[in-house]
């Protein structure tokens, strides 16, 4: 076994601890046992248990962005959006051990670790944050402050999540991925899905004239009965 899958395998067998025993109850004794290997091998590649726990996190992070796919107003959006949050949900859901550790107040933990993972909480708002900013810049997510909905939309989710990981038997994913979309539809998000506006928003913005001519203003919110009656005009 070269360094790197020895690597590999000390994570796997650190996710696993932390997954039966939490972090706090977690050792490094538990973590080399289960990965075979001697507890000096342990401190070649991670100088704690907090360091490797870190790495893991990291690694989540980066599922999470991987996850997350820009939104084209013009295509079916509610189904861009059922992805993304069918995405965001399955790398959470896949990895409890670590979801539950970082949406947990984690009492009881040394100070430095608790503001390790306020950071990291607070990375994946910004990652949200920047998602939301993004959709109100293509029109479909409605104006205002993209900080507060993110605390909401995480906020939700992680009630989901402890919800789902208490019960006895967990929720389907898609019955989730459908309860958030549905929340969001009936909160920020700015589209019709019966008369697709996001997508004849995106068409309007397309077929605009010049900045000089006045029509090439930011396009109104239409609603869908004017929309219907400039239908029927044609």
């Amino acid at each position: 076994m070269d360094k790197a899958e020895r690597r590999q395998a000390l994570l796997r067998a650190a996710r696993t601890v932390f997954s039966e025993k939490g972090y706090h109850e977690a050792k490094v004794d538990d973590i080399v046992a289960l990965a075979k290997v001697a507890k000096g091998t342990f401190y070649l590649y991670f100088p704690d248990k907090r360091s490797v726990f870190g790495e893991l996190v990291r690694g989540l992070f980066s599922r999470l962005g991987g996850a997350i796919l820009r939104v084209d107003p013009s295509a079916d959006v509610e189904a861009q959006v059922k992805h993304n949050i069918r995405a965001i949900v399955a790398v959470l859901l896949d990895d409890p051990a670590l979801t539950s550790i970082l949406l947990s107040h984690a009492a009881g933990l040394d100070p430095a670790f608790v503001k390790e993972l306020r950071a990291f909480r607070q990375e994946v708002k910004v990652l949200l944050q920047q998602s939301l900013t993004e959709g109100q810049r293509l029109g479909i997510i409605e104006p205002g402050d993209t900080e507060l909905y993110a605390t909401f939309t995480i906020g939700a989710l992680k009630e989901v999540l402890f919800e789902n990981a208490l019960e006895d038997q967990a929720r389907p994913r898609e019955r989730i991925v459908t309860a958030l979309y549905d929340l969001l539809r009936r909160g920020y998000l700015r589209m019709d899905p019966a008369t697709g506006l996001a997508a004849q928003r995106a068409e309007g913005e397309r077929a605009a004239p010049g900045a000089g001519d006045a029509s090439a203003e930011a396009p109104e919110r239409v609603s869908p009965a004017r929309g219907r009656r400039a239908r029927s005009r044609d």
